[in-house]
């Protein structure tokens, strides 16, 4: 019997959650204070604790945060960031808009992750900065990144959109680097009702900056000290958020669970991935790898199970950045992987008889 898997199931997800809610979007519209206010201080107050940093600065979206970070450390023309090929468009878009040139460096093959061994020889007299993305929820080795960027004097920018919660040696991503981002998409593992962001850092001088910078360049109303964006976390969006991040142990720890049983029922029939024991893994994708993945993908959409392809195309051959000059084989691993990976559901609330039939499944499609 066919059974329906979504990818995500944002309705199951915030129903628990659904009279919590109502109430805060009702305390906010009867407040009359829409941008800005309590709730967004209270949200950027709990992020910070949840997170152990200084400063967390809601923002717009992840996108905006990226840009704002790029921004607060006069990242522009003439200037370079080492970054990853294999992750979301926006990491290296929000480094071209600012006029500085995206340098791309191979990824890891066990955890597609920036390759640290790689960075070095990429570190030009015009790099200002590191730009590691901590994919699927996944830390990069922030060890082997610090390393060289205090080594070079380079700034560290952690996009931390998949990680929110996951961990390098017990210190949470987005606090490590010179300043860290988050996306508070509505798919993302603590997520807005809508779009939303943050940018962290434990720069009383950076944070600061980031502060203006997403209010115009505004150190008061109508005084603008430097140009900057318009970019600010909605009030009803930081109220949401005030009620849902008290959960997100809790759903990052049933995202861990269905990593697991997954992780059992397919190591023998295609490559599952591996956490480093070093990292605190969050699965805001479980992501599997297999040289028959476009098959696979259509046989399990015969099944009624959803599936995503994390990504299609290494950044480095989109046809945005092909001013950049790469080709198809300077980056091997991201280019094979662009091939191989295959996301299957994963959230919290997936039932074991949905994990159980994505499995049986998986392995009914290789004859297991």
């Amino acid at each position: 019997m066919t059974m329906q898997v979504p990818l995500i199931d944002l309705v199951r997800h915030h129903e628990p959650l659904f009279a919590e809610l109502e109430t805060a979007a009702s305390r906010v519209i009867r407040s009359g204070r829409y941008i800005f206010g309590q709730e967004v201080e209270k949200f950027e107050q709990k992020l910070a604790e949840y997170l152990g940093v200084k400063h967390a600065i809601g923002v717009g979206n992840g996108t905006d945060a990226l840009r704002l970070a790029l921004e607060a450390l006069k990242i522009g023309p003439g200037d370079e960031v080492i970054t990853t090929p294999f992750t979301f468009v926006a990491t290296a878009e929000v480094i071209a808009l600012a006029g500085a040139k995206p340098v791309f460096v191979d990824v890891e093959d066990e955890t597609l992750n920036i390759d640290p061994n790689k960075i070095e020889a990429a570190v030009t007299e015009r790099t200002k900065a590191i730009m590691p993305v901590h994919l699927y929820g996944q830390a990069a080795d922030m060890d082997a990144i610090m390393e060289i960027s205090e080594k070079h004097g380079l700034a560290v920018i952690e996009d931390t959109a998949q990680g929110i919660g996951a961990s390098w040696k017990d210190k949470k991503l987005g606090t490590i680097g010179t300043i860290g981002t988050l996306s508070f998409f509505p798919t993302k593992n603590l997520s807005a009702l809508g779009d939303g962001g943050a940018v962290m850092t434990n720069d009383d001088e950076l944070a600061h900056i980031l502060r203006t910078l997403r209010v115009h360049g505004a150190e008061g109303k109508y005084y603008h000290v430097r140009l900057g964006f318009n970019s600010r976390l909605d009030a009803i969006q930081a109220a949401f958020l005030n009620v849902k991040i008290d959960h997100i142990d809790e759903w990052n720890e049933k995202r861990r669970s269905i990593a697991k049983r997954y992780n059992e029922g397919l190591s023998d029939v295609v490559r599952t991935p591996v956490e480093r024991p070093e990292n605190y893994h969050i699965f805001h994708q479980y992501t599997i790898r297999t040289d028959r993945r476009d098959e696979l993908r259509e046989y399990l959409k015969e099944n009624g199970i959803a599936t995503a392809i994390h990504y299609p195309r290494p950044l480095h051959l989109q046809p945005a950045f092909a001013y950049l000059g790469y080709k198809e084989g300077d980056f091997p691993v991201a280019e094979r992987a662009a091939k191989e990976v295959l996301s299957l559901p994963v959230f919290p609330e997936m039932r074991d008889d949905e994990i159980d039939y994505v499995i049986q499944t998986i392995r009914r499609f290789f004859g297991k």
